[in-house]
């Protein structure tokens, strides 16, 4: 039976709009992305399959365009619009942090740094500037690649904080592996950017671990 002939508080398109995002199961939610089923199967049916296909909804939206499109239902306009989406959410966190202090908005900070690096594939690290009200005045890709390739220069990292007359900063990087606890890399680099960083008078606030679960945080487990 096509969605349109269900009951009406049963569609997720009205119960989203009488219930809010989150009374929606992740099936329910893919299926208003999706907008249609395929032949056989409705929308809801469809985006079932395709969870339990991918293992997660999270996996999903982290599958790269090769393995996305042979998914049946979905295809390359249905991965640039989930890519759009996703980066829509990465700039309305960006915003939003703008106009917050990012010490007393923890759950914004770490929701904007999961969207923008969990699932990469590839470990790539940022930076938030922040003022000294500490709110962000950019957030910027540092550099990409392993840290333990040495492929992070506190030296850079001092030139760049220096021209956006930053006052503190915040660092974030994810691990591919899923895995949020620090490496000895991690700890030795936190600790060069701190000491780098202190020599001209830019405080390092927090230094975030994004996989899967909460990120990890070098500033709550008292490692700076």
């Amino acid at each position: 039976m096509p969605i349109t002939d269900w009951p009406a508080d049963e569609r997720p398109r009205e119960r989203l709009l009488k219930l809010g995002p989150a009374a929606l199961s992740d099936a329910e939610l893919l299926a208003i992305f999706l907008r249609t089923g395929i032949a056989g199967k409705s929308a809801v049916d469809l985006a079932r399959e395709l969870l339990q296909e991918f293992g997660s909804l999270s996996a999903l939206l982290k599958a790269d365009h090769q393995r996305f499109v042979k998914s049946a239902g979905l295809g390359t306009a249905k991965y640039t619009q989930i890519q759009a989406v996703l980066e829509l959410a990465r700039r309305h966190f960006e915003e939003c942090l703008k106009r917050e202090d990012a010490l007393t908005s923890p759950e914004l900070t770490r929701q904007y740094l999961s969207n923008w690096l969990k699932g990469k594939p590839y470990e790539v690290f940022v930076g938030l500037f922040l003022d000294n009200q500490h709110r962000v005045i950019r957030a910027e890709e540092l550099f990409r690649g392993t840290i333990d390739g040495a492929s992070v220069y506190p030296r850079e990292v001092v030139k760049q904080a220096l021209a956006e007359n930053a006052a503190a900063m915040i660092f974030a990087h994810n691990h591919p592996s899923g895995i949020c606890e620090p490496s000895e890399a991690d700890r030795m680099l936190t600790q060069r950017l701190k000491q780098a960083l202190g020599l001209v008078d830019i405080r390092v606030l927090d230094h975030f671990i994004i996989g899967d679960g909460l990120p990890y945080s070098f500033a709550e487990r008292g490692l700076l």
